[in-house]
């Protein structure tokens, strides 16, 4: 054989290779899903769900109970269940499958995250269709469970789920951010809660909470550890403030907003309250509800999922019995600037399908996601934590409402905190919002919480917090985060992030088809110097 077939062949197969591994993120594209007219349930189908917990055994017995009543109902669809302590976790993995082909059929995620698995083809089926087809769609008549309708999914929520055109998602649970307050404290210390947080108010308090005895110990407590004001997510936190102050962030086109004004402003204040000792963050001192519950944190603010951590009373204490200081404590929003204008982040996990080559399997993962959104499933996981169910279906229940009205017969299932948490959300879902998606989305709310994280810490190394800090930091920020790659008005089209296997392999190949050529090309060229 000559040179020229030997190399030839070696392209092809190279080629060949290259395209196996290319899955969703390559030239293999799948093609748009489209639904079968009836579902085959004469064939077995194994489903893959990948779900987060809050290393909560209730929440994992709700996950197993839950595949246990669905395929009582559909035996011929097997469900496989993984589960994580962490969506960040639940991302890389999805990333690093998506490229050989093997993502899950089912998983819970946020729209942050769909948006990148969305890069380059159609990994992530659109549900619109879906949601109102006579059969299958949502409540549809060959549904074998009560699923709700279109219209009795929180219309709010759902709009959630809505990003590039189409709706990618569903809503799974739904959680806002809470300030649980020490009000014994408080008032200790001469002040009388306001019927909505400020900033001013914060920050005031916290300052006056940092007052210390002769012997080094703290007036309010008596002890040698108090940090007034702890966030626990300094991502929501800056997103929180942005919002609320009407400044920029960013916008559904991709334009990165964030190095503004009102940002470097409000990290200035951060540095001098971190100065004065009034603020903390979750990752530089620790679990906000540890330090409440030990009488060493004021006003601690995390998820209203978290509300089974807080207060003197929790069920889920994290911290030893002789450590628990008792306290009243109240649930209110997160502080504000205009009290007239509440603004609270909107926060919870979605339920996205992935496409497969086979219609049937899709459309069993869909009827499974169905599932998630029954009262049952939809109640009994909301009560573990102060979750909101995400239908008015389930809201409006009368075993929620019963739920509801029974908050404090005991510090377990009907805890006070946790209901007032959840209480809160639903009284308060007009005024809550989500940050624009987009493919570069979830970098951006990193670095959001880098920006408070990064004046927090050096601040306490007593750095030098100024107008040269800031600048650099916004640009050091932007690099780290590759927002400078995000083009502006692209809709965040720019890849973030380290590419895939899948990018890797068919890059790699094509740079070894080229070596090859020019081998060719050299080979030629003596080839014919011998004969002359």
């Amino acid at each position: 054989m000559s040179y020229l077939r030997k190399i030839l062949a070696l392209v092809l197969l190279i080629c060949t290779v290259a395209s196996l591994f290319s899955g969703c993120h390559g030239a293999v594209e799948r093609n748009v899903f489209e639904i079968p007219e009836e579902f085959d349930e004469s064939r077995n189908y194994e489903i893959t769900f990948w779900a987060k917990n809050d290393t909560n055994a209730t929440q994992v017995s709700i996950y197993r109970k839950t595949i246990e009543d669905f395929q009582k109902l559909y035996p011929n669809i097997t469900v496989k269940l993984s589960l994580y302590t962490d969506y960040g976790r639940i991302y890389q993995d999805v990333i690093t499958n998506l490229a050989t082909d093997t993502a899950p059929n089912v998983c819970i995620t946020y729209p942050d995250h769909i948006a990148t698995y969305m890069t380059g083809s159609n990994c992530v089926v659109p549900l619109d269709n879906l949601f109102t087809h006579d059969k299958y769609g949502l409540g549809g008549s060959e549904i074998k469970f009560d699923a709700p309708s279109k219209d009795e999914i929180v219309p709010k929520f759902l709009s959630e789920c809505y990003l590039d055109g189409a709706h990618y998602a569903v809503p799974f649970m739904r959680s806002t951010e809470i300030c649980y307050v020490n009000k014994t404290y408080v008032e200790a210390l001469g002040y009388e809660l306001p019927e909505t947080l400020t900033w001013d108010f914060i920050w005031e308090v916290s300052q006056a909470a940092t007052e210390k005895n002769e012997d080094g110990t703290y007036k309010i407590n008596g002890q040698k550890v108090m940090l007034p004001f702890i966030y626990k997510s300094t991502d929501n936190m800056m997103i929180s403030v942005l919002k609320q102050l009407g400044a920029g962030y960013s916008n559904a086109l991709g334009d990165i907003l964030i190095f503004n004004d009102s940002t470097k402003d409000f990290l200035f204040n951060v540095s001098s309250q971190t100065a004065a000792g009034a603020f903390s963050t979750f990752k530089i001192s620790g679990y906000p509800a540890n330090f409440l519950n030990a009488g060493q944190c004021i006003f601690a603010i995390d998820s209203s999922a978290g509300a089974t951590w807080m207060g003197s009373e929790a069920p889920l204490i994290d911290i030893a019995e002789d450590k628990l200081v008792s306290f009243e404590t109240e649930v209110m929003t997160i502080p504000q600037y205009d009290t007239e204008n509440p603004a609270m982040i909107s926060q919870g996990p979605s339920v996205c399908v992935f496409n497969k080559q086979d219609p049937q399997e899709v459309l069993a993962s869909w009827i499974f996601t169905q599932y998630l959104l029954t009262n049952e499933v939809q109640i009994a996981y909301s009560q573990t934590e102060g979750y909101v169910p995400v239908t008015k279906k389930a809201q409006n229940s009368d075993e929620y409402q019963d739920y509801l009205s029974r908050g404090g017969e005991d510090n377990d299932f009907y805890y006070d905190i946790k209901i007032k948490a959840t209480k809160l959300l639903i009284e308060n879902t007009d005024k809550t919002f989500v940050t624009p998606v987009f493919n570069g989305s979830a970098s951006l709310r990193d670095a959001a919480g880098h920006l408070i994280e990064s004046v927090t810490k050096s601040t306490r190394r007593k750095e030098n917090i100024n107008e040269e800090y800031i600048q650099k930091l916004f640009s050091d920020t932007s690099s780290l985060y590759r927002l400078d790659q995000i083009e502006s008005g692209s809709g965040g089209k720019t890849e973030l992030g380290p590419l895939p296997t899948a990018s890797v392999v068919l890059l790699s190949s094509l740079a070894i088809v080229w070596i090859l050529l020019a081998l060719l090309s050299i080979l030629q060229k003596n080839g014919k110097n011998i004969k002359n």
